[in-house]
C-alpha cells in the first residue's frame, strides 16, 4: 500500500488482511461480539461476517488495538512518531472535498425508520442498561460551527425507532455551540458510522481547545493527516454534510432544549443514580460501569449506507482500541502546548494505554539545561490539567526515563519524586467524572531531579552495551534468551541501567 492514502474502513481491510480474524459463524450482537473482541484485546483486527438477526450487516472490531497497524495506516514505521504526524496535520490541514455521489448515500431509508431493525447494536455487558452505540462520529458544520468543522464520538441509545438519546461530554467542542449560540435551536448534524480511520483518529481525541480551537475545521486536519482530502456530501434530509466514505451515516436534528433520559428505567427513577446502583449503562473508558443521565435528543430524519453489506463498527468504551485510537492526536497537542508554553524543554510525550485510560493521564518527558529550567515541568503540569480537566494523571520524567515503560516509570517516581513538593493535587472540575474517582482531582508526580541534586541521581550503567555475546554464546542461545526476556528486562538489557 505505499504511497497509497487509507480513506476508507474497507481500505484498512483490504491492505491489512493478515491484520485481521474473519469469523464466519454467526455471532449474537448481545455479549457475543464484545466478549470475543475483549478476549481478543490487543491484538487482530476482527470481521463478524455473519450476525444474528442482520444477515446483510457485518461487523468490524478491534481494529485500531495495536499502535503499530494504526502507525502503518499512515505510513510511519516507528509507532512513536505518529504523534509527530498527528502535529503536522493539525498544522498544515487538508481542506476537505465536496462529492456528489457517495459510497454512504447508496441506499436511503426516509420513511418508517426503526434503527435497531438495521443496525446490530452490541449489548456490551450483563450490566447494560440497554444496546448501545459506541462508534457515531457526530459531524457539525456550516453555519451552525462557523464555518468550521466538528467531529465528536457520542454514546447513542436508540430509545425510540426513529430518534435517540445522545451523551456529548462537559467541556467538548459540541457541547460548548450546543450550550451557548446554539441554546434552543435545531441544530442539523450527521452521525457517521465506520468512517475513516483519520476521521475516528480526529473524532475520539477529545483535543486541547488551545490547540484545535472550537470552530477549527477538524475534518481538514484528517485530511491532513491521510494525506489527501476527507470526501464529504451534502445530506439528503438536513443542512448537513456527511462523511463520504463511511458505512452508515444517520441524519436529523438536535435541539438542546429537548432533553431525555438515556433509559427507560432512569426516567422512571427521574435521577442520576449512584455508580453501581441500578439504572447502569455500558462500561465506560475510565474502567466503570456508566450512569444513565439526562442527555440531548437526536431525532432522526434519513438513514443512508452502502448497498453492499455495510459494516458496523464497534468500540468498546473500555479497551485498548478506544486507548489507541484516541491517544495520538492528544499526545501531539499536550506536546505543542508544552512547545508554546517552554519551547524546547519537553522531548517526548506519551499517553498510557489502559492507565486511567487514554482521556485520563499523559506523562511527559523533560531535559533541565539550566538552573532557571528548575520548575518548569510543575508549571506544565498545572496547565495541562487546567486545560484538559478529564485528566486524572500527569507525570514528569527526565530524559533518562523510558516513558513507554511503565516499570520505568514506577522506578522513576519511587527514587526521585520528592513527596513534599512533588505531588500535586490539580483541580479537575469535570463534574460527569465524580462517582467514577476516589475525588475530582487529579494528579500531578514531579519525579525529576531538581537541578541543584543532579549529582546525586547519576544512574548506574552496566556495560551490557559494550560486549558481544556471541564471543561466548551461540546465536540460537542468545536469541532463545531475549524471547525469554520481559519487555522491561529489555529495556534495562539495551540501556545498561
Amino acid at each position: 500500500m505505499k504511497g497509497k492514502a487509507v480513506t476508507s474502513m474497507r481500505d484498512v481491510f483490504e491492505w491489512f488482511k493478515e491484520d485481521f480474524i474473519v469469523i464466519d459463524e454467526e455471532v449474537d450482537p448481545i455479549y457475543e461480539i464484545a466478549g470475543i473482541q475483549k478476549a481478543l484485546d490487543g491484538t487482530y483486527g476482527l470481521m463478524f461476517n455473519k450476525i444474528k438477526g442482520y444477515p446483510d450487516v457485518r461487523c468490524v472490531g478491534n481494529l485500531f488495538s495495536r499502535t503499530d497497524r494504526l502507525a502503518r495506516m499512515f505510513g510511519i514505521e516507528d509507532d512513536r512518531n505518529l504523534k509527530f504526524k498527528c502535529l503536522d496535520a493539525i498544522k498544515h490541514p487538508i481542506p476537505p472535498k465536496m462529492v456528489e455521489n457517495a459510497p454512504c448515500q447508496e441506499a436511503a431509508i426516509t420513511d418508517n425508520i426503526d434503527l435497531m431493525s438495521m443496525l446490530p447494536v452490541l449489548k456490551h455487558s450483563a450490566r447494560d442498561g440497554a444496546r448501545i452505540l459506541s462508534s457515531g462520529i457526530y459531524l457539525v458544520s456550516g453555519e451552525y460551527y462557523r464555518h468550521g468543522m466538528c467531529v465528536s464520538f457520542k454514546r447513542t441509545h436508540f430509545r425510540g425507532k426513529d430518534w435517540a438519546s445522545v451523551w456529548v461530554s462537559p467541556g467538548s467542542h459540541l457541547e460548548k455551540v450546543l450550550t451557548t449560540e446554539l441554546r434552543g435551536k435545531d441544530v442539523p448534524l450527521t452521525a457517521n458510522i465506520c468512517s475513516p480511520p483519520a476521521v475516528n483518529m480526529i473524532a475520539g481525541s477529545h483535543t486541547l481547545h488551545t490547540v484545535v480551537p472550537p470552530y477549527a475545521n477538524e475534518i481538514a486536519i484528517a485530511g491532513g493527516l491521510q494525506g489527501v482530502p476527507v470526501d464529504i456530501v451534502k445530506a439528503k434530509t438536513v443542512d448537513a454534510y456527511a462523511i463520504a466514505n463511511s458505512e452508515w451515516v444517520l441524519e436529523g436534528y438536535i435541539n438542546s432544549k429537548d432533553k431525555v433520559w438515556e433509559t427507560d428505567e432512569a426516567e422512571k427513577t427521574g435521577r442520576v443514580e449512584k455508580r453501581g446502583m441500578a439504572p447502569p449503562f455500558m462500561p465506560e473508558w475510565g474502567g466503570y460501569l456508566g450512569r444513565a443521565m439526562k442527555v440531548f435528543k437526536f431525532q432522526i430524519t434519513a438513514v443512508t449506507h452502502r448497498l453492499s453489506r455495510p459494516i458496523l463498527q464497534s468500540i468498546l468504551g473500555r479497551s485498548l482500541e478506544l486507548d489507541t485510537l484516541t491517544a495520538p492526536f492528544r499526545e501531539a497537542c499536550f506536546y505543542a502546548l508544552a512547545e508554546q508554553l517552554a519551547p524546547g524543554f519537553v522531548q517526548d510525550v506519551h499517553i498510557l494505554p489502559g492507565i486511567a485510560a487514554s482521556q485520563g493521564n499523559v506523562v511527559f518527558q523533560v531535559r533541565k539545561r539550566r538552573p532557571r529550567d528548575e520548575g518548569i515541568q510543575r508549571d506544565l503540569i498545572a496547565a495541562f490539567s487546567a486545560l484538559s480537566p478529564m485528566l486524572q494523571l500527569i507525570i514528569a520524567v527526565d530524559e533518562d526515563v523510558d516513558i513507554y515503560s511503565v516499570d520505568d516509570l514506577l522506578w522513576a517516581i519511587t527514587t526521585r519524586c520528592d513527596t513534599e513538593s512533588g505531588i500535586i493535587r490539580s483541580p479537575n472540575r469535570n463534574s460527569a467524572l465524580l462517582g467514577a474517582y476516589p475525588s475530582n482531582a487529579g494528579i500531578g508526580i514531579d519525579a525529576t531531579v531538581s537541578w541543584e541534586n543532579k549529582e546525586l541521581f547519576e544512574r548506574a550503567h552496566y556495560p551490557s552495551d559494550a560486549v558481544d555475546l556471541r564471543k561466548w554464546i551461540p546465536e540460537e542461545k542468545i536469541a532463545a534468551a531475549r524471547a525469554v526476556q520481559s519487555e522491561y528486562a529489555k529495556i534495562l538489557a539495551r540501556t545498561g541501567h
